[in-house]
């Protein structure tokens, strides 16, 4: 059980698809929400996972700033159904947060949340800077974390 950091290059083939994976098993399937997975940002993107065993328990990416938003962001965060309720999301974006934050040294994140999760991460410091939208019928906010000086 280890938490990985890796940019796109550093990932073998057999890491990606694994994450590919299970992005589509979590974000197209289970949520029934036919789109196009890959999108295009992976390649600039870093990728933090959480791996148990060869399966990839906990993901996210992190986006630098300019190439999704113009502030740095982190997004397709999930967690695998069976290790849900473990404490991963919330140690895995403390993760991110901090690598971001200290190795970056970002002070403002962009997330594009869906709508139940304000809270999860309103408890990181995310505030909400848009109205509750619907994408492919989800309802989503967008939020951004600002460092206070």
């Amino acid at each position: 059980m280890t938490w990985n950091f890796k940019s796109f290059e550093e990932l073998s083939k057999e890491e990606l698809y694994a994450i590919l994976k299970e992005r589509v098993d979590v974000f197209v399937v289970e949520q029934a929400c036919p789109y196009p997975e890959i999108d295009g940002y992976d390649e600039q993107s870093w990728h933090l996972y959480y791996e148990d065993q060869g399966d990839i328990a906990a993901y996210c990416r992190l986006i630098p700033a300019g190439v999704m938003y113009d502030e740095s962001s982190i997004g397709r965060v999930l967690v695998k159904k069976e290790y849900r309720g473990s404490g991963l999301a919330r140690e895995m974006m403390g993760k991110a947060m901090e690598i971001m934050k200290n190795e970056w040294t970002v002070s403002r994140i962009k997330l594009h949340a869906q709508e139940y999760l304000k809270d999860f991460y309103g408890s990181f410091g995310f505030l909400p800077v848009t109205d509750v939208y619907l994408e492919d019928g989800i309802p989503h906010i967008d939020m951004i974390y600002a460092q206070k000086e």
